[in-house]
């Protein structure tokens, strides 16, 4: 028994190089093919305004029409119930259940059309007809104040839309 292990421990031991070279260049090939390469940091598609920021050029400050929405009442909170199919009275157990509610006609927002005071939407209209009429490229700027809701700060948007006013931006919103 002692000559097998003799000549076992006198065999050269060799390591099969081209299996581990073969298993190198596939790891290799793997990550150069998975590698993804960073696109532009920094570099957002998005239309900025040209009129304020660094410009080489002075651009001329275009005059907005400023439309502010006030709450000059806000109105009662309802809710509409499926099985009698009308508007009740929203309540504490209302909201404890997280149902919607929606204002009713008691509301009344004041629209400040520049110097001009309404509070019928269809008046802010025709002023803000008669101003893209006298001006054409003006542009309307929409003010929602503190208790204004997106339903009227929607209707403002649709009065404007109806001007035919092509650019319209919003101011941000207020704290109490």
């Amino acid at each position: 028994m002692a000559g097998k292990f003799d000549e076992i421990m006198d065999e050269k031991c060799e390591l099969q190089m081209t299996p581990m070279i073969d298993v190198t260049f596939l790891l290799l090939i793997f990550f150069m093919c998975t590698l993804k390469f960073k696109v532009l940091e920094g570099k957002l598609g998005a239309y900025l305004p040209k009129d304020v920021g660094v410009n080489p050029q002075d651009a001329e400050p275009k005059e907005k029409v400023d439309i502010r929405l006030d709450v000059v009442t806000v109105g009662n909170k309802m809710r509409y119930d499926n099985q009698s199919r009308r508007a009740v009275p929203y309540t504490q157990a209302d909201a404890d259940e997280g149902l919607r509610f929606f204002y009713d006609d008691s509301r009344v927002i004041r629209y400040t059309v520049g110097p001009k005071r309404f509070t019928d939407l269809s008046d802010v209209t025709k002023a803000l007809l008669a101003i893209i009429k006298r001006e054409p490229d003006k542009e309307a700027t929409i003010d929602p104040r503190t208790g204004v809701t997106n339903k009227d700060v929607v209707e403002a948007l649709d009065a404007v839309m109806f001007a035919g006013y092509e650019s319209v931006t919003f101011k941000g919103s207020y704290e109490k």
